[in-house]
């Protein structure tokens, strides 16, 4: 029987395509699935319950700067308006969607005051919410200036800011004081394909001291991290996957070799013909 070195030869070569096509296929998909789990939220977390860190120890103290929004009532209407003066301090401040926010309000002073009417200077900073809405209460009772009055105070300029691998980086204005992490990353359009979700930084300033966290939003721990809700002035940072940078520096570097290639190609072309 003829050996046909042809046959062989082309049998051989059929096989060893067959078999890098199946080795493509194994690292295509194993690589596959390392990048969902890298890129997934929560990557195949099960059905849980999970318990968060209690909203009263959310509450922070106040602090220079920051702008207050008091308002009084009572039962005298007339009387409580002396309390509602409608010019005060006014604050600028970017929105979600890139407007200017302008709002007025009592600014605790770089001494820690605020001016009130009638009361004066009062303390502010160092304090909470709820201890400075209970001190100005009592003071309008003890000093007989309304009967049953009902003090509310809100944060102002609560902010967050969300920076990075996002696809709308912005500071935005929280009017209802409360917003997680997560609330906070939709609002800036979520995360882009090209951002590190196993590692997203949080940096909060509390007592003069920057705190900085790194979080893995593929795990299911920010659920009951003290750092699921956000406090005013919160800065959070993506950082970009090392693919990027690494796909950037391989584009340039394949340039002048692709140029090369088409170039060799031509002259080859030309004096062959």
């Amino acid at each position: 029987m003829k050996f046909n070195n042809a046959t062989y030869g082309a049998k051989l070569k059929k096989s060893m395509l067959s078999r890098y096509i199946a080795g493509m296929v194994l690292v295509f998909s194993i690589s596959s699935c390392v990048n969902m789990r890298k890129s997934a939220y929560f990557y195949e977390t099960p059905d849980s319950t999970f318990i968060s860190s209690r909203m009263e120890n959310l509450e922070p103290v106040l602090k220079s700067n920051d702008l207050l929004g008091i308002t009084v009532s009572s039962v005298n209407p007339d009387a409580a308006a002396l309390f509602n003066p409608t010019r005060n301090a006014t604050m600028e401040s970017s929105t979600a969607t890139g407007e200017i926010a302008r709002a007025s309000g009592y600014l605790i002073d770089e001494d820690g005051f605020i001016r009130f009417p009638i009361l004066g200077k009062i303390m502010a900073a160092g304090k909470t919410k709820k201890a400075l809405r209970e001190e100005i209460t009592n003071a309008l009772e003890t000093g007989k200036l309304l009967i049953e009055p009902i003090v509310d105070i809100r944060y102002l300029n609560f902010k967050v800011s969300v920076l990075g691998e996002v696809r709308n980086p912005s500071v935005m204005t929280i009017p209802n004081e409360k917003i997680s992490l997560l609330e906070a990353l939709g609002l800036a359009g979520d995360i882009t394909i090209y951002g590190n979700k196993q590692n997203v930084t949080l940096i909060r300033e509390e007592d003069g001291k920057k705190t900085l966290r790194r979080i893995d939003l593929t795990s299911n721990e920010i659920f009951s991290s003290p750092y699921y809700h956000l406090k005013s002035n919160d800065i959070i940072y993506v950082e970009p996957k090392e693919s990027k940078a690494l796909e950037s520096s391989i584009v340039k570097a394949w340039i002048p070799v692709a140029l090369s290639a088409i170039s060799l190609a031509i002259i080859t072309i030309v004096n062959f013909k």
